[in-house]
């Protein structure tokens, strides 16, 4: 299958206002869409549209609404809402499909458009190459785009989707916790805290603007990986048991214990895996994770004896393989669990085949508070990370990495490097013009040296790939929290 010409890993994404993220476009890509995912010619087609809170968002979704009745589909505004709430209710409610309006954890001049088919899952590759063949095939614009309708208002399934996470957490009382939550500025400005209030807790909610100006902007939960301080700073000064940060569009999830260390996806598939294989109810006993995970979540697999099946980058990866997983033993009430270290975590059952961070923070209280005075710490503190780092820089470009002039050598050389080298990752990002470098160390190397090692592959991969001078590179102490400074 020859490649995706706007499509990328998840969804189609862009600047607002340039490109894919103008009106024009995507009001197309609403008639294509609609075309192609209508399965049922008798009946009328029925999509489900949520969006984050972007302020481009409005425009957006006029756009696509409008694309998607023109081409003979019924379409319901469920407002702003999270990715997860979106798929939950495509499900629910027997819709042909279910679209969102979000770039996720990505800066608020950016947006995208993401389509989940009638399970609430992401489109196959079959599905993306028919709607954009269908939307070459589309002449012209369309005007009026500014007047159109974001489609019929359903403030009832907003509820619907509350109602399911409340289920979700059965029994859970929080009332014994003071919870700091930062939802992003984001989608779960609304939801995060209002599930966590009617179940008792006792919250700080801060980020909680839906203005369209701000999201991700120092909040959320990729800023707390980066700058961990911050936030450790309030949880002191609330005297907070914890704190639960989520990503722009909530499907991501990232924990602060109250002593200021991070849990992440490894620390929180790692726990909530021996908890689904201690009392039997972890489909097929296996966890799915990706190569790029924690060494220390394979040594605490093989400890408690549940298998680790580890996946290419990609959550589409790990539902790929969750869905096999349903398909080869019998559910039986049991849950199907896998994730990535960035805390987008799938705890896959018969209604929710995709990552929510809000259903998942709550899996996490609901074991927390099984014991009487148990501490978050003491709860993340099963399983001690390796010692991580993930570079991340801006690439003009992308070349194919093998065949970039002495760029294999030089990864190679790492090893030499570093003594304490166990295992790497090289790759480009299947989202954004970046390339991306994991690497993780026994104790024989330090942090800094490690960091020294990303920092120049980084940039020998920038001037391979004639990326300007200065671009931006970041070396992310994945272990820790916190972002490496430039040797």
């Amino acid at each position: 299958m020859t490649e995706n010409r706007y499509f990328g890993t998840d969804g189609i994404r862009g600047t607002f206002g340039t490109g894919v993220m103008t009106p024009a476009f995507v009001y197309r890509l609403g008639l294509a869409a609609g075309e192609s995912l209508n399965h049922n010619n008798h009946e009328k087609p029925l999509f489900v549209v949520g969006r984050d809170t972007r302020v481009s968002g409005l425009t957006l979704q006029r756009a696509l609404a409008a694309g998607l009745r023109d081409s003979g589909a019924r379409v319901l505004d469920l407002g702003i809402i999270p990715t997860p709430g979106i798929a939950y209710l495509t499900r629910y409610v027997g819709a042909t499909a279910g679209a969102v309006i979000s770039a996720s954890h990505n800066p608020a001049p950016e947006n995208g458009i993401k389509f989940l088919n009638d399970q609430g899952m992401k489109l196959t590759p079959e599905q993306e190459a028919l709607i954009e063949e269908n939307l070459e095939n589309i002449p012209g614009e369309r005007v009026g785009l500014e007047n159109e309708s974001l489609g019929e208002p359903s403030p009832d399934l907003f509820e619907a989707y509350l109602q399911d996470l409340i289920t979700a957490a059965s029994g859970l009382d929080l009332r014994a916790l003071r919870i700091v939550m930062d939802c992003s500025n984001g989608a779960s400005w609304l939801a995060g805290p209002e599930v966590f209030r009617r179940l008792g807790a006792n919250l700080v909610a801060i980020h909680t603007e839906n203005d369209g100006q701000n999201i991700n902007s120092n909040s959320g939960s990729e800023h707390l990986r980066c700058n961990p301080g911050t936030l450790a700073n309030l949880v002191a000064k609330e005297n907070a048991d914890l704190a639960i940060a989520f990503d722009g569009d909530a499907d991501r999830v990232i924990l602060m214990d109250e002593k200021g260390n991070l849990i992440d996806g490894d620390q929180m598939l790692a726990l909530l895996a021996d908890r689904l294989h201690h009392k039997g109810q972890l489909l097929g006993d296996c966890l799915v994770t990706t190569v790029m995970a924690n060494g220390a979540l394979k040594q605490f697999a093989a400890e408690k004896g549940f298998e680790l099946l580890l996946m290419p980058v990609g959550d589409k990866y790990v539902t790929e393989a969750l869905l096999k997983i349903a398909q080869e033993n019998e559910p039986n009430g049991k849950l199907g669990l896998g994730g990535e270290q960035s805390g987008h975590i799938v705890l896959l059952d018969e209604n929710h085949r995709t990552g929510d961070g809000l259903r998942t923070a709550l899996f996490i209280m609901k074991m927390l508070t099984e014991t009487e005075g148990q501490t978050l710490s003491q709860l993340a503190g099963r399983i001690q990370k390796f010692n991580q780092l993930v570079a991340s820089c801006n690439v003009a470009s992308k070349p194919d990495l093998a065949e970039l002039p002495g760029f294999q050598s030089r990864l190679a050389r790492m090893r030499e490097e570093l003594p304490g080298l166990v295992q790497w990752n090289s790759r480009y990002s299947g989202t954004e013009p970046k390339y991306r470098l994991m690497l993780e160390a026994d104790p024989r190397s330090t942090a800094a040296e490690v960091a020294r090692v990303a920092w120049e592959v980084c940039e020998l991969v920038q001037r391979l790939t004639d990326t300007p001078a200065g671009a931006k590179i970041e070396v992310l102490n994945v272990s820790q929290g916190g972002l490496m400074p430039r040797p």
